[in-house]
């Protein structure tokens, strides 16, 4: 499986990015995906999450009502529309994929439960 995303940039506080991470894999429908994000000296953590069927989605809690997640089976991809940006947005975000017969041990925002990465994408955010 490899992962590509694209659409990082910066922005001003309150401004939108939309980012898209495309999938080179046949199955792609049996993968859960999620997006994380990264600062230097702090671990990944999850930021938004949609299983398999496209049917459940997850946030976490500071980009609830701002970040929407979707996807797209037919094209292999999946995307993160981000509104109200702010400055602790800022990181590097990247798209992780799960396989969605396997069971989470930490749940959906747990990046150790992720078998595969892209390289990120930046977005930064700026007052």
């Amino acid at each position: 499986v490899q992962l590509v995303e694209s659409g990082g940039g910066s922005v001003q506080a309150g401004g939108s990015l939309r980012l898209s991470c495309s999938a080179s894999v046949v199955d792609y429908s049996d993968f859960d995906m999620g997006w994380f994000r990264q600062v230097p000296g702090k671990e990944r953590e999850g930021v938004a999450f949609v299983d398999f069927g496209g049917g459940r989605t997850e946030y976490a809690e500071p980009v609830i009502g701002r970040f929407t997640v979707s996807r797209d089976n037919a094209k292999k991809m999946i995307h993160l529309q981000m509104n109200s940006l702010k400055v602790e947005d800022t990181a590097m975000y990247y798209c992780g994929a799960h396989w969605g017969f396997a069971p989470f041990l930490g749940g959906w925002s747990k990046a150790s439960d992720y078998s595969y990465w892209g390289q990120g994408t930046q977005v930064t955010v700026s007052s």
